[in-house]
């Protein structure tokens, strides 16, 4: 999954939900769930996530929303295979990424 957000330090919960096309109750929930989810709160609660969190973010989406995992499966397949899993999951979005601009070169002829 292509996330479009602009290069900042930090995002809005807002921002981050309409990125990955959720409710922001479920990124809350996730945040509760892994905790490799660690956003910065200020005086308020307002949660601001940082780049680094995006990117865990978006390993979580894969593997519960794409591949199916359950919360407890995705849970213990980064601990067990954290590694193994991140360079697999940098390869998809790569592929990916070329994907895309095939299509684009396609549709421009």
């Amino acid at each position: 999954m292509q996330v479009d957000l602009p290069e900042k330090r930090y995002y809005g919960i807002g921002e981050v939900a309409k990125a990955f096309d959720v409710n922001t109750s479920l990124i809350r929930f996730w945040e509760k769930e892994f905790d490799a989810l660690k956003p910065k709160k200020n005086a308020k609660g307002n949660r601001k996530f940082t780049p680094e969190d995006i990117k865990n973010l978006q390993l979580i989406y894969h593997l519960v929303k794409e591949r199916g995992f359950t919360l407890e499966g995705a849970k213990i397949h980064l601990k067990e295979n954290k590694q193994k899993t991140l360079s697999n999951f940098d390869i998809i979005q790569k592929l990916e990424r070329v994907k895309t601009e095939l299509i684009k070169i396609k549709e421009q002829l």
